[in-house]
């Protein structure tokens, strides 16, 4: 850039001239060449006027040279009169000329691109609200240019003036005709201003109220979406596992009483069973950033069906031989028992098949527990097992421990092995009938030395009544049988 006055170069951003010391007007009230040379015309015409002999000879030779422009045509044929029109002529047609060159300079600094020049001439001076009223006005006459409002918003940062950059921007959110990438980065730059100040909620509902979800899913960290449930609200017939799920990482809390829950709540880290009967689960998510959803609520009718209880055959009662108890379950349930006197559940003891009657009076309780987790009525029965003529169950043990050391199975009483470094112990466990015939069951159990009791996979059985021992086996149908040891 050029001087005016001077012609010297200027220094890039400067607006005083180093070399004459004027100033540099952006929009000059008018150019100076043209104002000396309308000065100078305007003299011309009034010396004309006047008479004056210099100004007729400087007019002669002016119209000497528009005569040989024009086939030489002699000036001194034209009356005075048509050299005063003529000369009138002349001066209209600079003025016209002076007029469009202005024109055509005027129009040239209302321009797009001589506007962001001198905004970065401006901005690169430090002069950052000279910048911003030429971007407007520019932008005021070309509303379809959007960087302009980002330069305007870049420059209002720049000042730190955060809520008049966000307000430029939201021009370029709102204005619905803009490109998508320009939408997408002005919400960038919003979402970073909100950020450096901290101010997440602000950012929660600038996402929440836009209608881009891609945008959106941009920043899906900043934001705080109510919690999803994996069921919707209404009547089941079944226990349902809800589960609460946010959208990004964070804390959900809830209640499962239709009371308002806040961050003393419980909070969610598993499916919520929810069994027979009414609830109302009430919960709200809180991000990383600690913005905090709506809450939301949804209202569970769980009607289970009741299983019927087990159907035990063997009536209560005492009895003098060994007898084996059969309960028959419902389908799509199984069955659990206790013989301790608790109520069964599913931490019970699980049926699986015929179980023999122990010694003495035992009180047993079945159950019924479906998939959903629905329990049935409680089954019971009290048996009382006492054996007729049968020898102890110390005794039958002490036979059993006897017989092994015989077939050289132990190498003694105190239940040495020579396949085994630790020893082995036996004890009773109930009594079955097989073929007929009443046997004691006994566990085989291994101490390796540290006082802990494993369970083997054999058992031995002692005929009530004879004291003579066997192991327990199963024939071909899958029955029990008495294996003779040997």
């Amino acid at each position: 850039m050029k001087c005016p006055h001077c012609g010297s170069e200027m220094v890039e951003g400067h607006l005083i001239c180093e070399i004459c010391g004027e100033e540099i007007r952006i929009v000059p009230d008018f150019e100076p060449e043209i104002e000396n040379s309308i000065t100078e015309t305007l003299s011309t015409l009034v010396a004309e006027q006047d008479g004056g002999d210099s100004v007729k000879t400087q007019q002669a030779d002016t119209v000497q040279e528009e005569e040989e422009e024009e086939d030489e045509t002699d000036l001194e044929d034209i009356p005075p009169d048509g050299r005063k029109i003529w000369v009138m002529a002349s001066l209209i047609l600079f003025f016209v000329v002076a007029l469009v060159t202005y024109s055509a300079y005027a129009y040239h600094i209302q321009t797009v691109d001589y506007q962001i020049n001198k905004a970065r001439e401006y901005a690169g001076s430090g002069m950052y609200a000279e910048a911003i009223a030429c971007l407007e006005e520019a932008y005021e006459k070309n509303p379809e240019e959007v960087d302009l409002l980002f330069m305007e918003a870049d420059y209002y940062y720049i000042q730190e003036d955060n809520e008049a950059a966000i307000r430029v921007l939201y021009k370029v959110i709102e204005n619905g005709n803009f490109p998508y990438e320009k939408v997408e980065e002005a919400y960038d730059k919003i979402v970073t201003i909100y950020a450096n100040q901290g101010l997440y909620g602000q950012i929660n509902e600038l996402l929440r109220s836009c209608p881009e979800e891609s945008i959106v899913n941009m920043f899906q960290g900043y934001l705080a979406m109510e919690p999803e449930f994996s069921y919707v609200e209404g009547d089941y017939a079944e226990v349902i596992p809800l589960k609460l799920s946010s959208n990004t990482s964070g804390t959900i809390y809830y209640t499962t009483d239709g009371s308002k829950p806040d961050k003393r709540s419980q909070i969610y880290t598993a499916p919520l069973f929810l069994e027979d009967g009414e609830h109302v689960i009430s919960a709200f998510f809180v991000n990383d950033y600690g913005i905090e959803s709506e809450i939301v609520s949804k209202k569970y009718v769980i009607n289970l069906s009741v299983p019927n209880a087990p159907e035990v055959e063997l009536y209560s009662g005492e009895y003098a031989e060994p007898m084996m108890i059969v309960a028959e379950g419902v389908e799509g349930c199984k069955i659990y028992y206790t013989t301790d006197e608790s109520e069964p559940t599913a931490d019970s003891v699980p049926y699986t098949g015929p179980i023999p009657m122990p010694l003495g009076r035992t009180l047993f309780k079945f159950v019924n527990i479906s998939e959903e987790g629905v329990s049935s009525e409680v089954t019971m029965r009290t048996y009382t097992l006492k054996l007729r003529d049968a020898i102890p169950t110390d005794q039958a043990v002490g036979r059993l421990v006897e017989r092994l050391v015989e077939t050289g199975y132990l190498e003694d009483t105190a239940g040495n092995s020579k396949r085994l470094s630790g020893t082995l112990s036996y004890q009773f466990s109930s009594v079955l009938g097989i073929d007929g015939s009443g046997y004691y069951t006994i566990n085989e159990y291994y101490d390796d030395g540290t006082g802990m009791l494993n369970r083997t996979d054999k058992v031995f059985l002692v005929q009530i009544h004879t004291g003579e021992a066997a192991q327990l086996g199963y024939d071909e149908k899958g029955n029990f049988t008495a294996v003779a040891l040997g």
